[in-house]
């Protein structure tokens, strides 16, 4: 691929901006709008602890992803030119660990500020995650012969379910 500006999006580098974007709004923004009340107990109590619990889920996986991607790691989702296709360690479980362990921590995180708003902030992460894959699984698909079985072994985002 020819060298190319940032702001063109020829790596990618669009879906970083958005993904940043999207954090930010789950983050700081609006838990309500009009008179949608937050949780309350017993919801609350259950949101915190499930929130929590996802929250680690989601960092451990996020963690696992980093170390086991190594050298190959980039920001944007365009692989480097001299990548090496990962598929030990946490990516055995998901084809997609760093995004797997964001969305899954995005819900933690709505369901620890106790809204429904929130959740749909995290839903929206989800549906973008997904869309970014698929383009990043395309570039995957191009460099990698192997890639296709891969994808037919190991799941997308969610390990074990998608």
């Amino acid at each position: 691929m020819s060298k190319s500006h940032w702001w063109q999006g020829k790596r990618g580098e669009w879906y970083v901006i958005v993904q940043f974007l999207l954090l930010g709004l789950l983050v700081f923004g609006p838990t309500t709008v009009g008179n949608i009340p937050l949780w309350s107990p017993p919801w609350s109590t259950v949101g915190i602890v499930a929130g929590l619990i996802l929250g680690a889920i989601g960092a451990l996986l996020v963690a696992a992803g980093l170390i086991s991607l190594g050298n190959n790691l980039t920001a944007v989702p365009f692989p480097k030119e001299n990548a090496q296709l990962v598929r030990n360690r946490a990516y055995s479980i998901v084809r997609h660990p760093i995004y797997s362990g964001i969305i899954i921590g995005s819900f933690g995180l709505a369901l620890l500020r106790g809204s429904w708003l929130t959740l749909l902030y995290a839903m929206l992460i989800f549906l973008f995650f997904d869309i970014k894959s698929r383009k990043e699984e395309a570039w995957l698909s191009e460099r990698f012969a192997g890639y296709g079985d891969y994808q037919k072994r190991v799941r997308k985002l969610i390990p074990f379910l998608y």
